[in-house]
């Protein structure tokens, strides 16, 4: 729904501006994570989509270089078919409403996944562009912040000091420097089964106005650790194991085991889980948003198991276990 009346008829005009005279109408179909609302445009002829994007709170030249970067190495992508970066109206053509989420429990799961994975060098071997913001330490430092500030301090209310202020100034520099000393390709960034699309043209990839240059096993992590879905062990394993080779393949891991490669898996996940729990808080707590609140103990799931894996990691193990999770579990129960 549009929140005010201004902007209903910037829309319309902007649509009117594009379509003419054909009629038209439009629906909400959904908003990300971000600021941005989508909306589904009928016409007689055809379906679009509309992303409302509004330009006083996202930049959205990002979105339009990285969807000519993306679709210039054969990716498919949604094509712009007019944008206002004044008013942060881009109009889309419609990629259908079937994502891999949606087929995640179908017989076809594991073909799905091992296509989808088929994608990542072809990602990965985009150029830098102008459009990527850097990946560099004081970036990953403030992602992986988001969890201590936004799940622990400003939702759970936990004082992080003494002991686990030490600690964790000492798992940042540590994840910093996994992230930073892998090869460095082009990711995605949000590599995860609502952003992936089954279209009769093939796998389609939305919400990619984020991608940068960063370490390899980051999108990968984003798939077979998603968020929002929990693959069965023996299932992880052999894609894992896929994904290396597709790498491997591609001349893209140097001289990286699959070993080595694992290992910086798991800890490239340790990353993106803490910001992803973090962020859900955030959705909550800044933007109003309470609809990935489901999604958080899953995250810390993950966090736990690796964090059990790793001497250095036992303490957040123990802190996770102890104190964390059941504060979450209480925070939680009033939803449920």
């Amino acid at each position: 729904m549009i929140k005010n009346d201004n902007r209903k008829t910037q829309l319309e005009a902007f649509l009117i501006k594009y379509l003419g005279r054909q009629p038209f109408s439009f629906h909400a179909i959904t908003s990300d994570a971000s600021f941005r609302q989508y909306y589904r445009v009928v016409t007689d002829s055809e379906n679009l989509v509309l992303m409302d994007s509004p330009a006083d709170l996202i930049d959205n030249r990002p979105f339009v270089g990285l969807q000519q970067d993306f679709d210039n190495v054969g990716l498919i992508v949604p094509q712009v078919l007019a944008s206002d970066f004044e008013s942060g109206f881009i109009l889309l053509n419609d990629l259908g409403t079937e994502h891999l989420a949606d087929r995640l429990s179908s017989d076809s799961r594991m073909k799905d996944y091992k296509a989808v994975l088929s994608l990542l060098p072809q990602i990965a071997s985009i150029p830098p562009s102008q459009w990527m913001k850097p990946y560099d330490d004081d970036f990953i430092r403030l992602e992986i912040n988001i969890f201590k500030e936004w799940l622990l301090e400003k939702w759970l209310g936990l004082n992080v000091s003494g002991e686990h202020q030490r600690l964790w100034h000492e798992l940042v520099t540590s994840l910093i420097e996994v992230m930073l000393q892998q090869p460095q390709v082009t990711m995605h960034r949000d590599f995860h089964s609502r952003n992936i699309m089954k279209t009769s043209g093939g796998w389609a990839l939305i919400d990619f106005q984020d991608a940068v240059q960063g370490p390899i096993s980051y999108d990968a992590v984003s798939l077979l650790k998603d968020c929002y879905f929990t693959l069965p062990e023996h299932e992880f394993e052999q894609l894992l194991k896929y994904n290396y080779e597709l790498f491997y393949k591609q001349g893209l891991m140097a001289d990286l085991s699959f070993g080595q490669y694992c290992d910086y898996f798991l800890l490239t996940g340790l990353q993106r889980h803490l910001k992803a729990a973090g962020i859900f808080c955030r959705l909550l707590l800044r933007d109003g948003k309470s609809g990935y609140l489901q999604n958080i103990l899953p995250t810390l799931d993950y966090i736990l198991e690796t964090s059990k894996q790793y001497e250095q990691f036992q303490w957040l193990a123990t802190w996770l276990d102890n104190e964390i999770i059941p504060a979450v579990k209480r925070k939680l129960e009033p939803q449920t």
